[in-house]
């Protein structure tokens, strides 16, 4: 009974800190900032709080990693995170949230492609059908989105390419399971923060806040996705079975879609809503075969 109560626990954290993260899309939707200025703020915003988060844990503001690779690793993560990031953040002046959000979820799948080609990780028996069941899904929700016909599927486009760099970064951070996992978010926080910065000052444009709610949706993205859903998720993700873990993570593309329905009106058609479910289906399963790679860590 204490076991089963102790996993109810970690499963309602880990679904919690995939609710939170399911606010992002939104707090990007009312910036008005550039979408290299909001990844940078969600990281710099964040850094603070971690060392917080840290120092109420394990009583010091140094983040101690047990191997110098880890900082390495770490740093490549983040360069591949902060390019889905970009990405991702582009492509929701494009398309819907519903859309950039479940596509960029489909991530697991690509982690499993670049097990096997960069480390030979064979992919498991039902990889085959996570990944029929993901892109068939996709391929309806962006046919009966009519986004092919509105020259909105380049935001659709640009959500895959983000998915290969979101399954880059959980499939490097997946490497470095034996670090303690605030380290691992204080570092690709830091290191995303830095790898943000050049693009922002290139980019130009609005990169400031200039009022006082931009301030608050920024600091929320921070405080809400980037450190609590990332701890949340991280906390709770590893004490309870795959198969828990993979429908709680589900909370951050459901959230989106709902929160997208009620405050931007981007009401799903019949059609849609069965796509949507169908690829939500696939990135379970997705989720579900590669448990065993795939890093604590969600969007």
């Amino acid at each position: 009974m204490k076991t089963n109560f102790q996993r109810t626990n970690y499963f309602l954290i880990l679904a919690l800190g995939a609710t939170l993260i399911g606010f992002a899309p939104i707090f990007v939707k009312w910036s008005a900032l550039t979408p290299t200025a909001i990844s940078f703020y969600r990281m710099f915003l964040a850094i603070p709080f971690l060392l917080m988060l840290n120092f109420k844990l394990n009583k010091t503001f140094k983040f101690s990693v047990k191997n110098k690779k880890t900082i390495f690793y770490s740093s490549l993560a983040s360069l591949a995170f902060t390019t889905d990031l970009t990405l991702w953040h582009f492509s929701m002046n494009i398309t819907s949230v519903s859309n950039a959000t479940i596509i960029v979820n489909s991530a697991p799948i690509f982690v499993a492609i670049l097990a096997y080609f960069i480390y030979s990780e064979k992919p498991s028996k039902g990889f085959a059908s996570s990944f029929l069941i993901t892109y068939v899904g996709i391929i309806g929700l962006v046919y009966f989105s009519n986004n092919y016909m509105n020259g909105k599927i380049l935001g659709d486009i640009l959500c895959l390419i983000a998915a290969l760099f979101y399954g880059i970064y959980l499939l490097v951070i997946s490497k470095l399971g034996n670090e303690d996992s605030l380290n691992i978010i204080f570092y690709t926080t830091f290191f995303c923060c830095i790898f943000s910065l050049v693009p922002m000052l290139l980019q130009g444009g609005n990169f400031i806040p200039e009022s006082s709610f931009e301030w608050i949706n920024l600091f929320s993205l921070a405080i809400l996705c980037q450190v609590g859903g990332q701890y949340f998720i991280t906390h709770g993700i590893g004490k309870i079975p795959a198969s828990d873990g993979s429908i709680g993570l589900l909370m951050q593309p459901l959230t989106a879609t709902i929160l997208a329905v009620f405050l931007f009106n981007e009401v799903l058609n019949f059609m849609q809503i069965i796509f949507v479910v169908l690829t939500m289906f696939g990135i379970y399963l997705a989720r579900l075969n590669i448990a065993g790679t795939e890093a604590k860590h969600s969007q």
